[in-house]
């Protein structure tokens, strides 16, 4: 077991103790919490907590963290795209279409599945079915992701990602024309009510969210920005790039029907910076748009 310990803030005061955890441990869902607080490990004066329980100034809440399960995940050798490794941290870019961890439908073929077969020495501190992953991209989305060799440096990563201390820049093609060269989208996200597999900007339940824009290149009826991440929230650049009336090209999920044909939407991760959990040096990593964005690029010039 892992001793977690946390002191509940005046701000926090009110809130449901699982909100509360999970703005302390981003890496952390409700649901996960709402089961360690479903198996009496969530303690308050050394007793459980109540899954409604709405959290007081002063509160010390203590959490037992079980150790990760065995993983029931079985290597698979695949042609990794790997940026950088060393005996701590490694980077992949993951193309478009690979799901980082396996979940249920996608228990093979994960970036997970070929990671475990290619190190043998992923972290274990997230647990079950996620070893090494401290951030991912979504399934449909292609780009630079760092996994964490050992616990320390998992610890180290997260830590970075929590103080908005890494580099995180994609690059997008959107619907629409931006008229300005560049802003910021500083606007919470949290679960859409209507529809619980889609994120949504929301005062209810939600997080704070930034996203920084640069417009690259306009063309008719599309534009290539610059989006780089202050936060990491689920979905982050898709739901901010709706929210502000330019959704992303090819999003099945945020954006329109009539779009390019793009298998997922045209988002790439392609810079990411962190400092070494080791040796404290800054290190900055980047791959270029993969070859599906270029084509659209070159479509749109041709339109144009």
């Amino acid at each position: 077991m892992n001793k977690f310990e946390y002191t509940v803030t005046p701000e926090q005061a009110g809130n449901r103790i699982d909100k509360v955890l999970s703005e302390v441990q981003d890496d952390w869902s409700r649901s996960q919490i709402q089961s360690w607080i479903k198996d009496k490990i969530v303690l308050l004066k050394d007793s459980p907590v109540k899954s409604n329980y709405k959290c007081a100034a002063g509160d010390v809440i203590e959490i037992d963290i079980p150790e990760p399960e065995v993983l029931d995940v079985v290597p698979e050798e695949m042609n990794l795209d790997i940026v950088y490794e060393d005996s701590d941290v490694l980077v992949v870019n993951k193309p478009r279409g690979m799901v980082v961890h396996p979940a249920p439908g996608h228990y093979s073929g994960t970036l997970v599945n070929g990671l475990m077969a290619h190190c043998k020495d992923l972290s274990g501190i997230n647990g079950v079915l996620r070893p090494g992953i401290v951030h991912r991209i979504d399934k449909d989305t292609s780009g630079l992701l760092m996994v964490a060799k050992n616990d320390m440096a998992h610890e180290s990563l997260v830590n970075q990602l929590k103080a908005k201390t890494t580099t995180r820049v994609y690059k997008a093609i959107v619907h629409g024309v931006m008229q300005h060269d560049q802003g910021t989208i500083d606007a919470p996200i949290g679960r859409d009510k209507s529809d619980r597999q889609k994120m949504t900007v929301t005062d209810e339940n939600s997080r704070d969210a930034v996203t920084h824009f640069n417009v690259i290149k306009r063309f008719a009826n599309y534009t290539f920005v610059e989006c780089q991440l202050e936060t990491g929230r689920t979905h982050q650049i898709r739901v901010h790039m709706k929210y502000i009336g330019f959704p992303l090209a090819g999003d099945p999920k945020y954006g329109p029907s009539k779009t390019l044909t793009i298998d997922g939407q045209a988002l790439h991760a392609e810079t990411l910076g962190f400092d070494h959990p080791r040796t404290g040096e800054y290190m900055e990593f980047k791959r270029e748009i993969p070859a599906d964005m270029n084509e659209l690029l070159d479509l749109l010039e041709k339109r144009s």
